[in-house]
């Protein structure tokens, strides 16, 4: 299983980006996939998710009503819409992905990607 990210960057508070994460040998479909991020000095702390194979989705307190998790089978790529961003938002971006979806762990990683708000 491979994920790569794409789409950080640097933006203004109260602008927006759109993440992405491909996956190659794993179908989407089949499973629940999700995102992470990590401040320096702090923990990594869960963004936005899906928790079951239908679509259903969860979201960080944080992020509620500013950012959006998508997904595209066809293209075995999910998303991760970002309005609104805070200097706060600032930290690198992981996508995760599951071995189905009753697990609590994730056992596939992406390299991360930085977005810095300023």
């Amino acid at each position: 299983v491979q994920l790569v990210e794409s789409g950080g960057g640097s933006v203004q508070a109260g602008g927006s980006l759109r993440l992405s994460c491909k996956a190659s040998g794993y179908t989407i479909t089949r499973h629940c996939m999700g995102w992470f991020r990590q401040a320096p000095g702090k923990a990594r702390e869960g963004v936005a998710s899906f928790v079951n194979v239908a679509g259903g989705t969860l979201y960080g307190d944080p992020v509620k009503g500013r950012f959006t998790i998508s997904r595209d089978n066809a293209k075995n790529t999910w998303y991760l819409q970002m309005n609104d961003l805070k200097p706060e938002d600032t930290a690198t971006y992981l996508c995760a992905a599951k071995n189905g979806c009753g697990a609590p762990w994730y056992d596939n990683w992406g390299q991360g990607t930085q977005v810095t708000v300023s």
